[in-house]
């Protein structure tokens, strides 16, 4: 790996080296899952005549790949056991939430409003209000912001919130034309007008509509945008996979550390209990390079080794304002802060949401990126990932795109994402937003840090980034 590292790092622009010699300084150092507590000094970022919003637990049932241990399941099984869970752990009485809001993307026509049937399936009063959000892959993102605006506002004290994806059984349609068939059908009187209906149906009728990770806009896919981005800011293949096996090697690490405390046991009906993630792989450079181009053939660099995997999971945070936890007893595990949701050209900037959110919520927090202690962004593709970095790392960028005078600045990949992230951990996309806020509290703990940054991007070319803050120890 050290030849390639330094082969790579030869015959790359400077622009783009730095991530590779990163990359290596990252799995060398592979003492920073157990990195020294350093004294915190920075100020808080709690602001006068606001409410401090605090999360006081957050977990998630084990994220799995598709059409595995989940596959019989439904969505709302999955968010009812993430439900119980947080339950288990926080004993919260049922009765003082006052209300719940998920996220999720592709919708179970059965359970639209799958808040309030997981809700009512986990036991929670039927007098809790529930709505469900979507906003892609930042749906819980959503959800928690929801919850946030919801105590602020003064209308809630206590918001459980979440996220939920079941890939393993999506929606099939039938084609339009037989669905207006059968509709009229279901309408029609006598004998004569159905079977007259019935006479119409063509054998292409019966070709079902398959749901399709595209952007409606555009009617391109996401893995194929993920490539012309790579293209665009010259993130290698070699690069791409390097990062992968980043990820998955940090995520082993973090599994078998113990590090991943929002992990809750799930016993599945008629199966076994799952109690840990089964998407993290830890491979080889060489393995990864027998791998053909996923979305564009032949010359395309995203892989399915090096793009987030088909994944079926569910996540919850209990969010209170700080008064009402400390009433209750409870000690918190951070603040959420200052937070802001960015959208972009949705075919040619459809995954650089972290970049643009990222300059714009330090700002609003009077910080900047030396400032900010652990690092946690949504990985959809590892091209994707390298090309955010790439971008905030570029004043040309900054100036000529985002109306900046200079660039924000790359995360340094000693503070990034080192327990994994989505493409090891999985990436059920409602869950994942809370996934990014729970760990980030989590580090901060574990590393004496203060300031956590959470960003993603989304189909629709949106993105989100939001601060968390450690709770005084």
């Amino acid at each position: 790996m050290t030849s390639m590292l330094a082969h790579t790092v030869r015959n790359l622009p400077a622009s783009s080296a730095w991530a590779v010699r990163a990359f290596a300084r990252s799995l060398s150092g592979s003492s920073q899952l157990h990195a020294a507590v350093q004294p915190k000094s920075k100020k808080t970022l709690s602001k006068s005549g606001v409410k401090n919003i605090v999360v006081v637990e957050g977990v998630r049932i084990p994220f799995l790949q598709s059409g595995t241990s989940y596959a019989d399941l439904m969505p709302h099984d999955l968010a009812r056991a993430a439900l119980q869970g947080l339950l288990n752990r926080t004993s919260v009485p049922k009765d003082v939430v006052d209300y719940i809001v998920y996220g999720t993307v592709i919708q179970e026509v059965k359970t639209s409003n799958v808040a309030r049937e997981a809700a009512l399936g986990a036991g929670f009063s039927d007098k809790t209000p529930a709505h469900t959000v979507t906003m892609a892959c930042i749906s819980s993102n959503q959800a928690m912001t929801t919850g946030i605006g919801l105590i602020a506002a003064g209308q809630c004290d206590v918001v459980v919130v979440g996220g939920v994806e079941l890939m393993s059984d999506v929606p099939i349609r039938h084609s339009r034309k037989m669905r207006k068939t059968m509709l009229t059908l279901n309408r029609a009187k006598t004998l004569g007008q159905k079977l007259a209906l019935i006479s119409k149906i063509r054998p292409n009728y019966f070709a079902p509509e398959l749901p399709a990770v595209a952007e409606f806009s555009t009617s391109e896919t996401m893995g194929h945008s993920a490539d012309r981005l790579a293209a665009a800011f010259a993130v290698s293949r070699l690069e791409q996979d390097e990062y992968a096996l980043r990820s998955h090697t940090l995520a082993k690490k973090a599994q078998e550390g113990g590090l991943l405390l929002d992990v809750v046991p799930f016993k599945v009906p008629g199966k076994d209990t799952v109690t840990k993630d089964n998407g993290i792989r830890p491979s080889s450079l060489e393995q990864m390079s027998k791998l053909k181009p996923a979305f564009i053939r032949p010359y395309g660099t995203v892989t399915a080794a090096n793009s987030s995997f088909l994944t079926d999971g569910a996540s919850a945070m209990l969010l209170m304002s700080e008064e009402k936890a400390l009433a209750m007893g409870y000690k918190p595990k951070a603040y959420l802060r200052d937070f802001v949701y960015v959208s972009q050209d949705p075919k040619d900037q459809l995954l650089l949401g972290p970049t643009y959110a990222t300059p714009k919520v330090l700002e609003k927090a009077g910080l900047t990126m030396a400032d900010i202690d652990v690092f946690e962004f949504h990985e959809a593709f590892a091209g994707q990932i390298l090309a955010n970095l790439k971008a905030m790392d570029s004043d040309w960028f900054a100036q000529n795109y985002m109306g900046r005078k200079s660039k924000v600045g790359a995360p340094p990949l000693e503070k990034f994402n080192t327990w994994g992230g989505s493409l090891s951990l999985g990436h059920p996309f409602g869950a994942t937003g809370c996934r990014l806020a729970i760990t980030a509290a989590h580090r901060l703990k574990k590393e004496g840090g203060q300031y956590g940054l959470v960003a993603a991007c989304a189909a629709g070319g949106q993105g989100h980034a939001m601060l968390v803050e450690l709770y005084p120890q």
